[in-house]
Formats: C-alpha cells, sequence, structure tokens
C-alpha cells in the first residue's frame, strides 16, 4: 500500500462507517494524511477523527476507535494506533517499487493568472498556491495574508533573477517574512534550488548516458533505495498537504528531500567498469527517471524552471 492509497482507505473507512450506522455526519471528500514528525508514533498519522467528531456527535476518541478497527484487518496497513485525543497513526507494510515507478505521471500544470496587483512575493506565494489547488482538485479559498519582502536589498528580482526570487519566498511560509542572500545565486551543495534543479538534470543525465550503453529504463523491484523510495511514496500526500495548508513551503522542502536522496541514490545507477547493464541496472535508471519527473512537475507547480542540463 501506497501512503496515497491510505488517505483514500480511510476516507472508504469513514463511508463504510457512516453507511452502517457506526458514525454520522458527512463523509469528507478528502482526508489528510501526513508522515509523523520525529518520535511520533508510526508512519502516517491523520487527524480526521478530530474533521467528523461533532458531526457523529462522538468525542474524537471515539471516532478513531470506530475507524481503527475498520482499518487494522486493511491490506497494507501493518498497525493502526490511536494517540493524543483521537489522532489514527499507521504502519504500512513495504511499498513496491515497480508500483511506485508506475504511479509517477507528468503532473498537468494548471496556469494561472497573477493576480492584478501587489509585491512580487504576494504574486509567486497567490500563483504557487493557485496551482497546487488546481493541481489536486481544489477550489480556490480565501485571501490570506503574506508578509511583504523587506526592501533593504533594493530590487531582490533584478539582483537575484525570478526563478531565485520564487524559491526563497515559496520556501518560507507566508506570515513569515523571506530573507535573501548570495547563496541563491551560487551553483552548488548550499543552495537549495540549485541541488533540486542539479538532481532533476542529473536524472536526465543518466538516462541519456545509459543510452549510450545501449539500455534504457525499465520497470522493476529490484532496487535497493530505501531514502528515496520512502520520498517518492510520499509525494502524494503531500501535495495533498501543500494544497489543504495553502502551504507551498511544504512542496518546496519535499522537493530538497527528493533531490538529496536522488543524488545520494544516482552512483548506483549506471554500470561500473566492466559490468554489463542488468535488469537491477534498468530497474534503478526507472526510478532515477521517476524522481526526476517529480522534481520537474513540483518546479512547474512553484512556477520555477526545471532545466535538463546544468
Amino acid at each position: 500500500m501506497t501512503p496515497a492509497d491510505l488517505s483514500r482507505c480511510v476516507v472508504s473507512a469513514v463511508r463504510h462507517a457512516v453507511e452502517d450506522g457506526e458514525l454520522g455526519g458527512n463523509v469528507p471528500a478528502r482526508v489528510v494524511v501526513e508522515r509523523t514528525r520525529p518520535g511520533g508514533v508510526g508512519e502516517y498519522a491523520t487527524p480526521v477523527a478530530f474533521q467528523i467528531a461533532k458531526g457523529a456527535g462522538l468525542r474524537p476518541a471515539q471516532v478513531a476507535e470506530v475507524l481503527a478497527r475498520r482499518l487494522g484487518g486493511v491490506a497494507g496497513i501493518e498497525r493502526v494506533e490511536i494517540t493524543g485525543a483521537g489522532f489514527l497513526n499507521f504502519s504500512l507494510t513495504s511499498v513496491s517499487a515497480a508500483r511506485l515507478v508506475r504511479d509517477v505521471r507528468p503532473l498537468a500544470v494548471v496556469e494561472v493568472p497573477d493576480p492584478p496587483s501587489g509585491e512580487p512575493r504576494e504574486r509567486f506565494v497567490r500563483a504557487a498556491v493557485a496551482r497546487i489547488e488546481a493541481a489536486q482538485g481544489v477550489g480556490p479559498g480565501p485571501e490570506f495574508p503574506i508578509a511583504p519582502v523587506a526592501r533593504r536589498d533594493g530590487d531582490v528580482l533584478a539582483r537575484y533573477g525570478g526563478d531565485a526570487v520564487a524559491w526563497a519566498v515559496l520556501t518560507t511560509p507566508a506570515r513569515e517574512t523571506p530573507e535573501f542572500s548570495d547563496t541563491l545565486l551560487v551553483q552548488g551543495e548550499g543552495n537549495e534550488l540549485f541541488r533540486v534543479r542539479y538532481a532533476h538534470a542529473r536524472a536526465h543525465a543518466l538516462v541519456r548516458n545509459a543510452e549510450q550503453l545501449g539500455f534504457r529504463p525499465e520497470i522493476g523491484d529490484d532496487v535497493d533505495a530505501p531514502a528515496l523510495l520512502r520520498v517518492l511514496a510520499d509525494h502524494p500526500l503531500v501535495l495533498e498537504a501543500a494544497a489543504h495548508h495553502r502551504a507551498p513551503e511544504r512542496l518546496a522542502r519535499h522537493l530538497v528531500e527528493l533531490a538529496d536522496a536522488l543524488l545520494d541514490f544516482q552512483y548506483r545507477v549506471l554500470p561500473q567498469g566492466d559490468e554489463k547493464p542488468s535488469a537491477a541496472h534498468r530497474a534503478r535508471l526507472a526510478l532515477a527517471e521517476a524522481a526526476g519527473t517529480v522534481l520537474a512537475g513540483g518546479l512547474a507547480l512553484l512556477g520555477i524552471d526545471a532545466p535538463t542540463r546544468l
């Protein structure tokens, strides 16, 4: 089971509990499931019990107990636990690499017009939120406050360029003031935007190099890359959470994590020395290509260019 499957399973459990009379109220169209914080219980958690408790006329803990019983026997869910006043926490069985690669598709990014007025930061943030919401099928929500950019560095767009400024403001929560430094212009590992774009370019370079060696990506499970698989599996949930919270910084942080995992993995993709291409190499290449696709789609949602060569 993938984390995205888990979100749909929780919605299904709520629906069946309502149909069977165990719970009352409306069934939510979406349920936000997020990775638990360090030190938390399980791998993923959802506050859905709080979302539907009032309509059900029950305490969140009672709702959580109903849902835990229904979800505990679902294939792919290893364990369900209740913490706090009613949070549901899940541990899943291992995710199939082949399944993850098959599920990665080029993201259809909806073009949205910039707000008619406002500072560059406001335009970047509102446009990114609108693209993320549209990609998730979520309608536009009410206006929300965005802290202005400090002007002590003069015209930041002229100094750093649109992509760097977009990254700086979109990695900062809307209520906080972003900071700008010349690190944004450095092509090195200290620049997170560079690392994300470089990882995307490396995915393309691996495919090109493999073609020169006479093989192409082929979906398979012969991949030992737990960090990359974990981050890639979380991508649909990150998009849902970014849309739900109207927080593009969640997507940006996820892209950095994915880029770092891909850059660590890249050295095991192609054959070394006299080694002949094998099914394992083809499967690793398919995983790297899928990660590159996710990086490109994520950058597009943020309104940032993703070059294939750096």
